[in-house]
């Protein structure tokens, strides 16, 4: 029987290697989806990136936001859309040293209207202090790796929902500044305010310790750049690095800080940018 030369054997072994890393490679190529491409103020695309080892980065309107490793091997990324950003045409950005794909995307108008709010010279003569300012920015830009919330939020009081998420709002009759950054329940003082999802309690501030817009404050981290922010509260019942649950009662509703009554103000941030929060009560991500 005729024997094969080494030279020959080492031919075919190398041809099938590279043919083996081709295919692999051609299976593996990069590619970036959106759960839709068009979303209302307030709302957020859902970037999922696949076929590759290392986290991309992603740019939204000028912004870059990180990636984040799932447990099929996928990179994701929820990227909100701001309630003042200007409707229109946009595009989200998926790139890496070797690779980029760009998606064009369409932003619209929430639709709401403008709330009038009027206060009393005490309390519209509050501002926040630095302070104040720096910490809770802070803790709402937070990003940590590990998913900790799953299946759909818990509204966190019960109460009349007294002002939606997303209106402008006119203070004292002066034009539109800002927008509501979240849900307002209105219950009576003392009624228990639970934890919308699992995760760690990152932030607690108080009236007595220069809060003075936000007032007695518990802000949540859910992990993967979502934190859920709890404001105006009368008693915490919670401290800087304690382990929440879904459900935990976590203070009790108040008036504290820039109120005109007791109620709770429940705010959902992606990357530090205001979301709606009921669309985490309404549905799983």
């Amino acid at each position: 029987m005729r024997q094969r030369r080494p030279g020959f054997i080492a031919f075919c072994i190398t041809l099938m290697l590279l043919l083996s890393n081709t295919i692999q490679l051609q299976a593996a190529s990069p590619d970036l989806q959106l759960d839709s491409t068009k979303k209302q103020q307030g709302n957020f695309f859902i970037a999922t990136v696949s076929g590759l080892q290392k986290a991309p980065r992603l740019w939204f309107n000028g912004s870059s936001y990180h990636m984040f490793l799932q447990n099929d091997g996928t990179f994701r990324a929820l990227i909100p859309v701001d309630v003042m950003l200007t409707p229109g045409k946009y595009a989200i950005l998926a790139i890496n040293e070797s690779w980029k794909e760009k998606i064009p995307v369409e932003v619209s108008s929430n639709g709401l209207s403008v709330q009038k709010v009027w206060l009393d010279k005490k309390t519209s003569g509050l501002r926040a202090t630095q302070e104040e300012k720096a910490q809770v920015k802070t803790a709402l830009q937070r990003l940590t790796d590990q998913k900790q919330w799953s299946g759909l939020f818990l509204m966190p009081a019960t109460g009349r929902k007294s002002s939606p998420f997303g209106v402008k709002r006119s203070y004292n009759g002066a034009p539109v500044s800002s927008y509501h950054k979240g849900i307002d329940i209105a219950a009576p003082q003392g009624t228990i305010v639970k934890s919308s999802a699992d995760g760690k309690v990152i932030l607690t501030g108080y009236e007595s310790n220069r809060f003075h817009v936000h007032g007695n404050t518990v802000i949540i981290d859910h992990g993967q750049g979502l934190t859920s922010v709890y404001l105006h509260l009368n008693e915490i019942k919670v401290n800087t690095g304690d382990i929440v649950k879904k459900g935990d009662p976590i203070a009790t509703i108040g008036s504290t800080g820039i109120s005109t009554g007791p109620h709770l103000h429940w705010g959902v941030y992606l990357y530090g940018t205001s979301v709606n929060p009921e669309l985490f009560v309404r549905n799983e991500y």
